[in-house]
């Protein structure tokens, strides 16, 4: 199965690639890596989802935060590539969480990302990763993600 039917059979289409918020690309295409730029989530009224885990969020709200992070990332490989058929496979993903000291749920919090590029790209979605709790992410925003993605030629 492609990872488009994939995405069609979990009912998720992908919005338009984010544009950058300051002076960077979106992507890079460097040794047959596609390097993504960080990644927010937004609510379906193009604002970002704001908060912080162990405050005003709890680990099953930051997974849902990272899978909105990790469609995002998708949309910007489809943007990158033109076709989601050349993305061969998902490298590593870095998550970071916005978090209070004692939150110490960041990998559930990251699974909300890494379960979806495993759904979508099935054994090629399966990734190395880092999640690590930060003190604040851009805009307020409760978790940001970026990508490496190995490209077919």
């Amino acid at each position: 199965m492609t990872p488009q039917a994939r995405l069609a059979e979990l009912g998720i289409i992908l919005p338009a690639a984010a544009a950058p918020a300051a002076n960077y690309v979106p992507s890079v295409i460097a040794g047959g890596l596609l390097h993504i730029s960080g990644q927010i989530p937004f609510g379906p009224d193009g604002k970002p989802f704001q908060g912080r885990l162990g405050e005003t969020m709890d680990a099953a709200q930051g997974a849902a935060l990272a899978r909105l992070c990790a469609i995002n990332l998708i949309a910007q490989m489809q943007a990158a590539l033109g076709s989601l058929d050349r993305v061969e496979r998902i490298v590593k993903l870095g998550v970071f969480v916005s978090s209070t000291p004692d939150f110490t749920q960041q990998p559930e919090v990251g699974n909300g990302a890494s379960d979806l590029m495993v759904a979508v790209f099935g054994d090629a979605g399966r990734h190395a990763r880092s999640a690590v709790g930060v003190a604040v992410l851009p805009r307020g925003v409760g978790v940001e993600i970026d990508a490496i993605v190995a490209v077919k030629p």
